[in-house]
């Protein structure tokens, strides 16, 4: 499997020889766990458990540091550079202790699998789509992650969205997985791009972006956003897209653009200025103000909060009895509600990504997104 990576588990100091003979063995039986581990853990943590093996096989960062642009060289130098001097017994028994995690949470998950759920769709890795009671249920599905959305993810929610407007359910709904809603845009999506393919890789996120956010316009039953948790980037801009947002008051909804040079989509730059005013739209678009969840649903943006505790229960309840109403009728009336801003929502759209395709080849993006990349290697 590649290069590995990070979250490091406590730390145990080793004193005696029979003890580093264990540390040892462990180290080596966890390097041959990691060839089994069937799901990608992640770029996050790939990058963690190259850094422990570097540091337990070589000891300290002794590598010269690469260039800026070498994005995959750069985060994987930071990843074991901020080991310091982290001894090797240390790090061995650090890189077990997180394999062994990685194995459990794959047996578990695997466990879980084992049973399907009723209705669901199948052709999802980055998503769990289910179709019953009348209600498509849309629910990110990366929770190691934080539901971060890769290309893949966008993709599939493409896919879902297709396939939700054309099937029987009455409406659909889109929800996170674990603890967050979604981070938002996945930033390992500006990985492992060389210098000459950042022009291709700017125009291709573009039109995937404007697809995406296009089938959110064009969507003709109603949707629902069900926020679960922390909100961050695309995931609260398409939030004007959809007809009624509901949050658990633990939900934050956060699009900070500015700090990674790039500028506003999924149509936020029209509908929050309507939604919730010039002024508070600004505060949130142009200097990344997060919002709670009440602060949200005062602005227009959310449209009722919950509890956390009872979240769940109140907010499918509502979406059962909602979904029992005559079908048709529901969609006419959502085309009266929308049909006079299809037009501009779509020339907003196009914009949005344009501007966004240069944001992504500006100097100034590229160094923030560095600076991201930098500042997390160090946590």
């Amino acid at each position: 499997r590649g290069t590995q990576a990070v979250c490091i588990p406590a730390v145990h100091l080793h004193t005696t020889a029979a003890t580093m003979q264990v540390s040892q063995k462990d180290f080596e039986k966890a390097q041959e766990q990691v060839k089994l581990l069937k799901n990608d853990p992640g770029n996050e943590t790939k990058l963690q458990l190259y850094a422990l093996f570097k540091q337990a096989t070589e000891g300290p960062c002794n590598a010269p540091k690469p260039g800026m642009l070498d994005f995959v060289k750069k985060a994987k130098w930071d990843a074991w550079n901020s080991l310091g001097n982290l001894s090797q017994d240390n790090a061995r028994q650090k890189y077990a202790e997180l394999v062994s995690s990685l194995v459990s949470a794959e047996s578990a998950s695997q466990k879980k699998d084992a049973s399907p759920e009723e209705g669901r769709h199948e052709g999802y890795e980055t998503l769990i789509v289910t179709t019953r009671n009348n209600i498509t249920k849309i629910m990110f599905n990366r929770p190691d992650r934080k539901n971060a959305i890769n290309h893949q993810m966008y993709r599939e929610i493409i896919k879902a969205l297709e396939e939700a407007g054309k099937n029987d359910s009455t409406i659909a709904v889109i929800t996170g997985n674990g603890d967050y809603y979604s981070s938002g845009n996945d930033l390992n999506n500006f990985a492992n791009i060389q210098p000459g393919e950042m022009e291709k890789m700017a125009k291709d996120g573009a039109a995937l972006l404007k697809d995406f956010v296009g089938h959110f316009i064009d969507f003709p039953k109603p949707l629902i956003a069900v926020v679960n948790g922390p909100a961050i980037g695309i995931c609260v801009t398409v939030l004007g897209l959809c007809d009624v947002v509901y949050a658990s008051d633990r939900a934050t909804f956060h699009s900070p653009f500015s700090e990674l040079g790039q500028s506003p989509e999924g149509c936020s730059s029209y509908l929050f200025p309507k939604i919730m005013g010039l002024a508070k739209a600004s505060d949130m678009l142009l200097f990344n103000r997060k919002l709670t969840a009440a602060e949200a649903c005062a602005q227009g943006l959310v449209t009722e909060v919950f509890p956390d505790n009872s979240f769940q229960k109140e907010v499918w309840a509502r979406l059962e009895a909602y979904a029992s109403l005559p079908k048709n009728s529901l969609a006419v009336s959502k085309q009266l509600l929308r049909n006079l801003e299809k037009e501009k929502l779509h020339a907003v759209n196009s914009k949005e990504c344009e501007v966004l395709t240069e944001r992504w080849l500006s100097d100034e993006c590229i160094n923030a997104i560095v600076s991201f990349f930098q500042k997390k290697a160090k946590l």
